[in-house]
């Protein structure tokens, strides 16, 4: 079990220039299982070939989460670059599946496939996790107590310290 943060904590800076890849698929049509599997085993595939390699530019350990047909996996990227460049890698475990679900799937409708790139930065990134192990971005670059970055979501945001919370901070 994780080491449990007890009390109120920021992710560290160290933001800039990282990603945020959201990825995942969602099961249009169950009962057409011969088309899904492929698409569904394809991910464990890239994640195991990721973790085995830090070199290719994932950082942190990605999260699966399912909520009814959709499935997301929450990843970190080091960076765009190394992103783009792990995805068109003839040699990585992702451009084959993407050929083959084009191939085999493209447009038909049984399974659908998606994916959300967000660059991250210092100034654009708040963060607050209270009484929990290390998650999200805090699991890339480290948790510190919130009040280090601010007590309020905007003085985390801003970097402006005069903005007083509604709740005493604990």
């Amino acid at each position: 079990m994780a080491k449990l943060n007890r009390g109120r904590f920021s992710a560290d800076v160290g933001a800039d220039g990282k990603v945020l890849f959201l990825i995942g698929m969602r099961f249009n049509q169950l009962w057409k299982f011969w088309k899904w599997i492929p698409v569904f085993n394809a991910m464990p595939r890239m994640l195991i070939e990721l973790q085995k390699n830090p070199s290719l530019g994932l950082v942190g350990k990605p999260r699966t989460y399912l909520s009814g047909r959709t499935i997301l996996v929450l990843q970190y990227w080091e960076s765009f670059e190394k992103l783009e460049e792990y995805s068109r890698a003839a040699d990585n475990a992702h451009l084959p599946a993407w050929r083959a679900f084009n191939k085999n799937i493209r447009d038909n409708g049984s399974v659908g496939i998606y994916h959300e790139t967000i660059l991250l930065s210092d100034s654009t990134v708040e963060t607050v996790y209270g009484n929990m192990p290390p998650f999200g971005l805090s699991a890339v670059t480290g948790a510190v107590p919130a009040g280090k970055r601010g007590q309020t979501a905007k003085a985390r945001m801003t970097g402006k310290s005069d903005d007083q919370p509604i709740l005493e901070p604990y």
